[in-house]
């Protein structure tokens, strides 16, 4: 990896094997699919033969496909992670996201590709070279992190691959640090199963009981959007491109996959001398993308260029979609919107009533901008802002099919001495097939059927882009049949290249000095859970750096106090009490507590050293 040419990555999720395909035939260089166990969303996994499947379409294209192993692994759970690693091996995946560091040592032994899941908490150039010692080839970075810190990683790592995540949910504690939900619940994020606590409703209550909020959703923020920050992201170092949303349906993937593929290829068309794509093919659309008609809770760019106010979503951790315009007037059974929008009936339509709840309430019949509920909502008023959460025609447009994918080849049609040679280059490689064939004067034209048969590519990943016939070979006569062979032949020679799939690059520097580099980052790690070591493996591994005295993961010891998350969001702060940001100074008596509607209490610590909101459990 250079400063002078880089290749980047639009990283897709997959729910399942349609949306894997739907993702890279949508313009996805890679894919993050789930398999039958073991990966950081539980219902969200794949047989083995459909990862396999997965796998022979994406490399078609040279594309990725990447597979999530990224929760906590329990002792008894170790021969089946190892015998899910092989099949994976044996299938042709091209890289394992990895949490556990058992994982990790099984990926090294069977001599698979590892990349450090942002479940491993990434937020520091320490963290990610410990990690490209220990044999990452990748680092998923935490979605918290500015373009400054983007770039300090990547100055202090250049040879380490930064993946960043730029569309969809986030979660409000560094990943891998998020211990609420399995305090709360016995759902543990770690392990798969987050029960969303950060989406759930809060009292704010001061240390004297006085409540400052009533049930909000404060810890729930906006969606991620970076479509207008890929070059910035990518002059910092990173190089792969990550959406979010493996729960997601395939509308979802193609809309969201091809807006950001098409931004992507507008800065590669803007900087040709300094970034390629990683996969290949030419993909045409159906449909104009439009970000603001899939699921979304509004969008933010986060920390990406410091702390800005606005990232929560306070009022509702559900799909806002997109803003259709204002309520005009009513009437006892319709109303009309006063929008350049055009609805249809069947659109989903939400607003905020009296109370700050989200109410939603479908369209029945739409004539032009006067509308018909089924009911009208009682809530509705002249004024009231209207969005859109399910958009009818846009969703029954990406059911159909809304992209082509087709790699651009070159064709040469060449007579030998004994009969006819086809050459065929994708660009990439080129590849002969010769045949036997009795050498006749043709009695007519034979051009215009040369190049009909040649280029029937029917289902084929190619479209050729252009195609020679030497002089000697228009002369002769070939018979239909010997050029669809021949064409037959070459491609499957085509198809059948060499694949690096799944091979690992080695870290840089000797393992000496890697384990050097290794035993020193353990000395700083911090003390208790959170290294979350749920095994006798990663105890072994810790234990062969240095470290003996880290406790056990926090699914296995279950403490009733203790840090419950660590968030780069403040709710000090969102609610302008920040002094250190120029905010009001604060009326209430602390330590504030978060207090959910059962009374559950949980306390919050301002770490303004660190800007960081830190919250415990107090029961």
């Amino acid at each position: 990896m250079t400063d002078f040419m880089r290749t980047l990555e639009l990283l897709a999720p997959a729910k399942d094997l349609a949306c894997g395909m739907a993702a890279i035939s949508h313009g996805a260089d890679a894919v993050y699919i789930g398999a039958q166990r073991f990966g950081a969303r539980v219902a969200a996994g794949n047989t083995t033969d459909d990862i396999a499947k997965l796998c022979q379409y994406a490399h078609q294209f040279d594309a990725k496909v990447y597979v999530t192993v990224n929760t906590l692994v329990f002792d008894d759970e170790l021969e089946a992670t190892r015998s899910l690693l092989k099949e994976l091996k044996a299938v042709g995946v091209d890289a394992i996201l990895v949490q556990d560091m058992s994982v990790l040592t099984m990926c090294k032994e069977l001599g698979i590709t590892a990349h450090a899941s942002t479940q491993t908490d990434n937020r520091t150039k320490e963290k990610v070279a410990w990690l490209h010692a220990l044999g990452f080839e990748r680092v998923v970075l935490a979605r918290e992190l500015s373009l400054e810190e983007i770039k300090a990683i990547h100055a202090a790592e250049p040879e380490v691959e930064l993946e960043v995540f730029v569309h969809g949910a986030l979660c409000v504690s560094y990943s891998g640090q998020c211990y609420a939900s399995e305090h709360c619940f016995g759902r543990s994020a770690n392990r798969g199963a987050c029960a969303q606590f950060c989406r759930m409703k809060f009292d704010l209550i001061d240390a004297d009981g006085k409540e400052i909020e009533h049930q909000r959703h404060l810890l729930s923020l906006k969606d991620l959007c970076q479509i207008d920050h890929l070059e910035a992201l990518a002059e910092a170092g990173a190089v792969s491109f990550k959406i979010e949303g493996r729960l997601k349906d395939a509308d979802y993937v193609k809309n969201v996959v091809a807006a950001y593929s098409q931004r992507l290829n507008q800065l590669i068309a803007k900087h040709p001398d300094r970034y390629e794509r990683s996969s290949h093919g030419t993909v045409t659309y159906a449909f104009e993308p439009n970000l603001k008609k899939t699921f979304n809770r509004g969008f933010t760019n986060y920390f990406l260029n410091g702390r800005k106010p606005d990232i929560a979503s306070f009022d509702t951790p559900k799909a806002l979609g997109e803003y259709v315009g204002k309520v005009k007037e009513l009437r006892s059974h319709s109303f009309n919107v006063s929008s350049t929008a055009a609805f249809a009936n069947g659109d989903g339509l939400c607003f905020f009533n009296e109370a700050h709840e989200l109410e939603g309430f479908r369209v029945n019949r739409a004539e032009g901008n006067r509308l018909y509920p089924l009911r009208m909502p009682v809530g509705l008023k002249p004024g009231t802002a209207l969005y859109r959460n399910h958009d009818v025609v846009f969703e029954r447009l990406l059911n159909g099919d809304t992209a082509q994918r087709k790699i651009a080849v070159t064709m040469r049609l060449t007579a030998t001495a004994d009969g006819f040679s086809l050459e065929m280059s994708d660009g990439r490689q080129t590849v002969n097939t010769a045949i036997a064939c009795e050498h006749q004067p043709a009695q007519k034209p034979q051009r215009e059927n040369i190049i009909r048969q040649l280029t029937k590519l029917g289902n084929t990943p190619y479209l050729c882009d252009d195609i020679t016939i030497d002089a000697e070979a228009e002369r002769l006569f070939i018979p239909s049949s010997l050029l669809a062979d021949l064409r037959r032949e070459t491609v499957q020679l085509l198809d059948n290249r060499d694949s690096l799939s799944g091979l690992p690059k080695q870290p840089s520097g000797t393992a000496e000095a890697a384990f050097r580099d290794c035993r020193s980052y353990v000395s700083t790690m911090p003390k208790g859970f959170f290294a979350n070591i749920a095994n006798k493996e990663a105890r072994a591994f810790y234990e062969r750096l240095g470290a003996k005295d880290l406790d056990e993961a926090f699914e296995l010891t279950h403490p009733h106090y203790g840090m419950l998350m660590q968030c780069r969001h403040c709710i000090r702060y969102s609610l302008g009490f920040c002094v250190r940001h120029s905010g009001r100074r604060p009326t209430w008596k602390e330590p504030l507590m978060l207090r959910l509607g059962d009374g559950r209490k949980f306390r919050l610590e301002f770490d303004c050293k660190n800007c960081q909101m830190n919250v415990y459990a107090t029961d």
